[in-house]
């Protein structure tokens, strides 16, 4: 009898373990969530892998405030060497960094009066142009909200090749002066959609210029640092505590992969890996904090990110955009590109993104249920597709909740 107590106690300690500045790990059934249907991510993640879409991934499901799966799978390393994958693994976040770097920074901003949604762009960078109707010749002033929403009517993307061979790299305020003065506007904000990076760097330099500091150094000390996390950052390869854990990404002409610095092109060569569109880099372990936080209004182990009703504001889907566009602040809810949330999560009340190197977070604010898939899809060679892998683990997820 005395052996089946010790026992008992034994496997109650392995199903609820508190770790430092993190989320308790328990069991799957102890958060409302069946075992035997949550394990079926298993194969559909191995299928991937086994396909060659990415050498391996790292899932986390949180449920409330617990961690309830947490599981490696396949490599971090093939090329130079063979790596194997781990939880602590940490990824190049690419434009999950948006979300979890940028946004949360800038929402501190607004919460505390230093920035309005509904400011011009041009009340923080001057020379920003508007939209002008090409039939009429009316201008229309782009907003913070137009930026946060991808509905300001900026171009996807930049020439990254042509910009560097005009102002050098890093070229940080060059690059952003040709998207304020020298882009073309696609359309009258608010009324269309273009998801674009350029809204993310405009973002970054609006911060930068209200609080006098780098968006990184300002994400650490208001975002991270604040939440506990030990391993997420901005360039990496200047912390000795967290650059070995980073999985690499593309194989470059040297022969050798990118590790530690940042996969975007304009974030790593225009920017310097400083950049509001990509530049995070953190682990499964330190997004469920950022989710749990997210889910709880904005605090977690008594820290407290944002306020409730921040929370709540970035989260909803402003009324006055066309219906189409679907994006709230800095996350998507309910765009053509929200199909990541798989079929039962939340349609309204779910926020996701997604990075181009493999990473995707999924935050369902109604079931207070998180789905954070990482892998390094862009390694060895930028190839690999992930849009149903992440649907379907979405699904797998949704079907094993059963309170």
């Amino acid at each position: 009898m005395k052996k089946l107590l010790i026992i008992a106690a034994a496997l109650a300690l392995c199903s609820c373990v508190q770790r430092p500045d993190g989320l308790r790990h328990v069991s799957p059934w102890k958060a409302g969530m069946n075992p035997d249907k949550l394990v079926r991510v298993d194969s559909v993640i191995l299928k991937s892998i086994a396909e060659s879409n990415i050498p391996g991934a790292v899932l986390a499901v949180v449920r409330g405030d617990k961690i309830v799966y947490l599981k490696a799978y396949g490599n971090k390393q093939v090329v130079p060497d063979t790596v194997a994958m781990t939880v602590n693994t940490v990824f190049d976040m690419a434009s999950v960094s948006k979300c979890v770097g940028t946004t949360l920074s800038f929402m501190t901003l607004v919460e505390r009066g230093q920035v309005l949604l509904d400011d011009d762009v041009k009340r923080y960078i001057p020379e920003f142009a508007p939209w002008t109707d090409p039939a009429t010749g009316e201008k229309v002033d782009i907003t913070v909200r137009d930026l946060m929403t991808h509905s300001s009517g900026l171009p996807p993307y930049l020439n990254v090749k042509a910009v560097a061979e005009r102002f050098g790299e890093p070229c940080p305020d060059s690059t952003m002066h040709y998207i304020a003065a020298e882009l073309p506007r696609r359309f009258r904000p608010g009324t269309d959609i273009t998801y674009s990076c350029l809204n993310f760097v405009t973002l970054q330099n609006i911060l930068q210029r209200v609080t006098g500091e780098r968006l990184c150094d300002y994400a650490q000390r208001e975002v991270f640092d604040v939440l506990g996390l030990k391993h997420t950052c901005y360039l990496p390869t200047e912390r000795p505590d967290v650059l070995p854990l980073v999985a690499p990404t593309e194989v470059q002409e040297n022969g050798l992969p990118l590790l530690g610095e940042v996969h975007d092109p304009l974030a790593r060569r225009l920017n310097g890996g400083n950049s509001g569109n990509a530049g995070v880099f953190s682990n499964a372990e330190d997004l469920a904090v950022i989710s749990a936080a997210l889910m709880n209004g904005g605090e977690i182990n008594g820290r407290r990110v944002l306020a409730p009703l921040t929370v709540r504001t970035m989260a909803t889907v402003p009324a006055d955009n066309a219906a189409h566009i679907g994006r709230a602040l800095g996350w998507d809810v309910r765009s053509s590109s929200s199909g990541i949330k798989g079929d039962m999560l939340s349609r309204d009340a779910a926020l996701c993104h997604t990075g181009y190197t493999g990473t995707s977070v999924v935050i369902d604010l109604d079931s207070k249920t998180a789905v954070i898939l990482l892998t390094n899809r862009c390694h060895p060679t930028d190839s690999g597709a992930l849009y149903r892998v992440r649907a379907a683990v979405a699904n797998i997820v949704a079907g094993s909740i059963e309170d």
